[in-house]
């Protein structure tokens, strides 16, 4: 599921920039357990160090909280999530980052239920609009 669409009118004012690092990518794919052989035909480099890097979080728009569908018993959960932007929220001069944090809370499902919704931005003459989706779902879906 995607953050929103492409229009390439407007690619020289995004509104919202999420920035994204070449590390960020092997941390994302180290956490999805990619061989070093498999990350370095990927990112065309050997800095592949997944003893220290690991996280399903990117800094991205989109929102995805896993749990654990083998717990048996209904337990409410929390995810919080940090992002940082530029050209969003309030901001005090030119190129300026800043960051915000979503928490949700949600329960395990031991059937396996998937959940979406979304957070959509609006800036405030309505020029920019970016829809961020939120995707809660067990870490064993595909098994």
């Amino acid at each position: 599921m995607g953050a929103d669409h492409i229009v390439s009118n407007m690619a020289m004012d995004p509104g919202v920039v999420y920035n994204a690092a070449p590390r960020d990518y092997v941390s994302l794919l180290c956490s999805m357990n990619f061989t070093r052989n498999q990350i370095m035909t990927i990112m065309r480099s050997n800095d592949d160090d997944c003893a220290n890097y690991s996280s399903l979080d990117l800094n991205y728009p989109s929102f995805v909280a896993f749990y654990d569908r083998n717990i048996t018993t209904r337990v409410m959960l929390t995810h919080c999530f940090r992002r940082v932007v530029m050209n969003s929220l309030v901001f005090g001069k030119k190129y300026e980052w800043r960051d915000y944090f979503v928490e949700i809370t949600y329960a395990s499902n031991s059937e396996g239920m998937v959940s979406y919704g979304s957070i959509v931005w609006i800036e405030e003459n309505g020029k920019h609009i970016l829809r961020s989706p939120i995707v809660v779902a067990p870490t064993s879906a595909g098994q």
